[in-house]
């Protein structure tokens, strides 16, 4: 195979486009912890993993590593990527072009989301002021790798009508059709590779068609991987008939073809980047759910997966794929170190453990211990709801494995007598039964035993974890229960006993009281609630006695867990005022930590946000209704004041003319007697003589005539 006139500097510098979102950040992660041309070296099964390692160091001494930059959506939530030494948002096109001009590799990938497709052809097409058009300025030369999708090839028609077994392989890459939503995508595949024929020395291009990605925290296939880890659906949904050939690689795979493509500069342009298998649409979804969940699927209508909010238009178009195809040229000419090469069915067991890592979905399990009575089942209650957890009691867990035993055996008694699970079942029942006849009711420690181990390693519980309410009871209960098989994974370390890591409780938290405390509160309870149950007087006092009696020994429960370097935490209960305990439920946060699932759901926040928008309304009519009341109250009080005012007013008013009134009397009389009759005649004389000055007139006739003055 013969490389173009080209080699790249010692510390390439990588540009990659939305360097946040699924495949583009891992393939960034990749390429910042490979060395430059180590994909170029021979493979060599027989190297152990350490010697890989001294080699990977030697490279990276000798070699030099890429330096990866990229741009980001800029969403605030997102935190800056380790692995990328810059990161760009919110680009101008000049912006952009200077940081293209200073990138040795610029990997564009349309392969997620197609909003990219109109800035990957700008930056390589052959208009004014971009890559192509600037060959001539190129400090050095340049390589351009636009990561496409199969979906352009969806329409194609078989390389052989006879036999529509023969897969597609790069070779048939000019006779690809592409699906009616993805047009864009093959319209700038052609164009990309048209550009790299023109002077291949210093810019050259290649256009890698990837399958459907999958691994670490998956991306389309996340549906079904979600669905299958909640374990809530009745079976996990195949659209349509599922008999669909689905191109797939592993999303690391996708990384490495990409490093051989820097490191190799191979003369073909255009690479198919899928993995060996043929996998169709139902063996993949049967695949994950086996593994992830319960093994239950159903097949829905092919319309319905336009109700599932969690897939985009693009998404569902993968989906329904059918295509055969090989990657024969990467076989024959890369050097790869496969994580997936036989496909996601062949190493479900690695994808799904990848899955859980990348999305922390890893399991929380708790064990609460204390006497009865001290509030263990609410506690676990509520310790199950805040986690997402699943509450695990002894006589729930026997009475479900009853029903699921019977129910097994039940439908097809006639049918399945050759059936050896069926046989199984028959006589596990019937060996419960009997031992339940023999003790009142009751089972032997070992069936109790073997049912609740079933129960902890159950898909539910190695899912989401569990919280086991008050069992084990004894040392020896724990010891039969934790102890790992032959087979089962334990810890090598001599110092701790063998148990089995994947049901062994990682909390394990003791609640007690004081045994006045527990009688007391057993005594408030009422009659309806303790008549029938163990909460009565002598059932009550017994058990506590035979905890105590459990608990004052050498090897106890927690004894156990101590042996093991599970610290346990002891949380005494003192007041029976904390009905939520609320107290309690803050200690077991802060020591468990955040959860580890995926949170609320997309109907669970819509509910939520539904109830706090209903609590915010109450909320606002309750505050308006109070201001109309206090507004009312303070019109009335205005009223009452104004018209209490008035009141006072109109009495001031009243009062004062009868004092004016009381008081005008002896002036009225002085008046009338002494002024009155001497100011009449003067003004009657003053009329008859009519005066030229009246007034004088008047003084000069009361002066004469003032009868004090006679």
């Amino acid at each position: 195979m013969a490389g173009a006139a080209q080699t790249l500097g010692p510390c390439p510098r990588v540009f990659l486009n939305n360097i946040h979102t699924y495949s583009s950040k891992h393939i960034a992660k990749y390429l910042d912890s490979c060395d430059v041309g180590a994909s170029l070296a021979d493979p060599d099964s027989e190297k152990d993993e350490q010697d890989r390692v001294q080699d990977d160091q030697a490279n990276r001494a000798n070699k030099g590593t890429f330096q990866v930059v990229g741009t980001t959506s800029g969403k605030a939530e997102e935190q800056k990527c380790s692995f990328a030494a810059a990161e760009y948002h919110n680009l101008t096109q000049a912006e952009l072009l200077h940081h293209l001009m200073e990138s040795d590799v610029i990997i564009y990938n349309i392969s997620e989301h197609a909003d990219q497709i109109m800035e990957a052809s700008w930056a390589v097409s052959g208009t004014s002021a971009t890559l192509h058009n600037e060959i001539d300025a190129f400090p050095g030369p340049k390589m351009f790798i636009l990561i496409s999708t199969v979906m352009t090839w969806a329409l194609s028609k078989p390389v052989d009508p006879e036999d529509p077994e023969i897969p597609f392989t790069e070779e048939d890459y000019r006779r690809r059709k592409a699906h009616p939503n993805f047009q864009a995508h093959i319209a700038l595949e052609k164009l990309v590779v048209k550009l790299g024929k023109t002077n291949r020395s210093q810019f050259s291009t290649y256009v890698v068609a990837s399958g459907l990605q999958y691994g670490l925290e998956e991306h389309v296939f996340h549906l079904f991987f979600k669905t299958s880890w909640l374990g809530e659906a009745a079976g996990v949904p195949v659209f349509g008939e599922g008999s669909n050939i689905v191109p797939t690689i592993h999303v690391s795979d996708l990384a490495r073809i990409v490093q051989n493509v820097i490191d190799r500069i191979p003369t073909p342009q255009y690479f198919l980047a899928v993995d060996d298998s043929k996998n169709t649409m139902e063996e993949i979804v049967r695949a994950v759910a086996n593994t992830l969940g319960s093994g239950k699927t159903q097949k829905v209508p092919s319309e319905d997966i336009y109700l599932t909010e969690d897939l985009a238009q693009g998404d569902i178009d993968c989906l329904f794929v059918n295509l055969r195809m090989e990657a024969g040229f990467l076989k024959e000419n890369f050097n790869i170190h496969w994580v997936s090469e036989t496909g996601i069915v062949e190493n479900i067991e690695r994808v799904t453990e990848e899955y859980r890592l990348s999305r922390g979905l890893l399991p929380l399990r708790i064990c609460l211990l204390g006497p009865p009575a001290v509030g263990k089942s609410t506690v676990a209650e509520k310790i199950c709801k805040h986690y997402k957890l699943h509450h695990v009691r002894i006589q729930e867990t026997i009475a479900e494995t009853l029903a699921n035993l019977e129910a097994g055996v039940r439908p097809d008694e006639g049918d399945n007598e050759g059936d050896e699970s069926s046989g199984g079942a028959q006589e596990f029942l019937e060996t419960l039964k009997e031992n339940m006849e023999q003790n009142g009711g009751r089972l032997d420690d070992q069936y109790i035993i073997r049912i609740m181990k079933d129960k902890l390693k159950s898909k539910p519980c190695r899912n989401q974890g569990f919280v086991l309410d008050g069992f084990p009871k004894t040392y020896e209960q724990a010891k039969e229960l934790f102890t790992a098989e032959e087979d089962e994974l334990t810890d090598t370390r001599s110092e701790i006993p063998p148990h089995n890591k994947k049901i062994i409780p990682e909390f394990v938290f003791s609640l007690d009281a004081t045994d006045t405390f527990l009688k007391k509160r057993v005594l408030n309870l009422p009659e309806s609630v303790v008549e029938g149950t163990s909460y009565s007087q002598e059932k009550f006092l017994r058990r506590l006695a035979s905890f105590r009696e459990n608990n004052s020994e050498d090897e106890t429960v927690l004894n156990f867990f101590d042996e093991l370097e599970i610290q346990a935490e002891h949380i005494e209960i003192t007041s029976s005022d904390d009905l939520d305990y609320l107290m309690v439920m803050e200690k077991v946060i802060k020591s468990v930590g955040q959860p580890r699932n995926y949170g609320p759901s997309s109907e669970e926040v819509e509910l939520e946000e539904r109830r706090q928008a209903d609590i915010r309304l109450r909320e606002q009519a309750a505050q308006q209704a109070e201001m109309e009341r206090r507004e009312a109250e303070e019109a009335a009080q205005r009223t009452q004041s104004w018209e209490e005012w008035n009141r006072h007013l109109e009495e001031v008013k009243r009062q004062e003319d009868e004092l004016l009134e009381a008081q005008s009397i002896p002036m009225r009389h002085y008046l009338m007697r002494d002024v009155m009759p001497t100011l009449t005649q003067g003004l009657i004389e003053c009329c008859r003589i009519r005066p030229d000055d009246p007034v004088d007139f008047l003084a000069e006739y009361l002066l004469k005539n003032n009868p004090q003055a006679e």
